[in-house]
């Protein structure tokens, strides 16, 4: 994408309202719009061959082809391969979840996550991150158990004070606007902190952080007994 063009990004959901909603939301911003739409799999796929957006906003259950399905086909294909798919749904089960991020989108939603999160996605898969709605980052904790002894072997003194804090804050479900809040930084501040809690404990999102978190008792997931 050439320095100061607009993120392009594909809407797909065979709901119009859904559409329009969304596109509202992406075109209300001065570095994004909405490039192209598509009701369907099928469509989806075609579109984002002949437009090739930056981001495609997926939904998964559509007529034709589901979203996974032209996730999986967008990353296997050399022409796609760059646009960066973040699955937004409002079924988020967690066969779902595992096989989205599996086939590489760079984000996964639930519909009610609202247009904050959104528009952080999207922004966060333009930097090579993946963003996971808190809700869902959460309940994948609260279930993995004993498999996470494997993750993050470095313990809480491989980060600084306000590392940890920050790694706490994301295991409890908290976006980045949220912790900012919280500890009265800018949502910037919190992002630089996220890429450099990532960069030491070696994982490439915030469920990795937060299951390094959970493992090493700064937080335990909620619903978790």
């Amino acid at each position: 994408m050439p320095d100061g063009a607009p993120i392009r990004v594909l809407v797909a959901d065979d709901q119009a309202e859904v559409r329009d909603a969304f596109r509202e939301v992406v075109d209300s911003q001065p570095d994004m719009m909405v490039a192209a739409e598509a009701a369907d799999g099928r469509a989806a796929l075609e579109a984002a061959r002949h437009v090739r957006p930056d981001v495609a906003l997926m939904d998964i259950r559509m007529p034709g082809l589901d979203g996974l399905e032209v996730t999986r086909a967008l990353a296997e294909d050399p022409a796609t391969a760059d646009v960066r798919v973040i699955v937004v749904t409002t079924f988020d089960l967690d066969e779902y979840v595992a096989r989205a991020l599996t086939i590489g989108a760079y984000g996964f939603l639930v519909k009610r996550s609202g247009p904050t999160l959104l528009l952080e996605a999207i922004r966060a898969a333009m930097s090579g991150d993946v963003l996971i709605s808190p809700q869902v980052t959460v309940r994948l904790l609260s279930r993995v158990g004993g498999a996470l002894q494997q993750l993050g072997g470095e313990g809480p003194q491989a980060l600084s004070a306000r590392e940890v804090e920050i790694a706490r804050h994301i295991a409890e479900g908290k976006t980045n606007a949220e912790i900012a809040t919280d500890l009265y930084i800018s949502a910037g501040t919190v992002k630089t902190h996220v890429a450099n809690i990532g960069g030491k404990l070696g994982v490439r999102n915030r469920v990795g952080i937060a299951a390094w978190a959970w493992e090493h008792g700064l937080a335990r997931p909620t619903g978790l007994r």
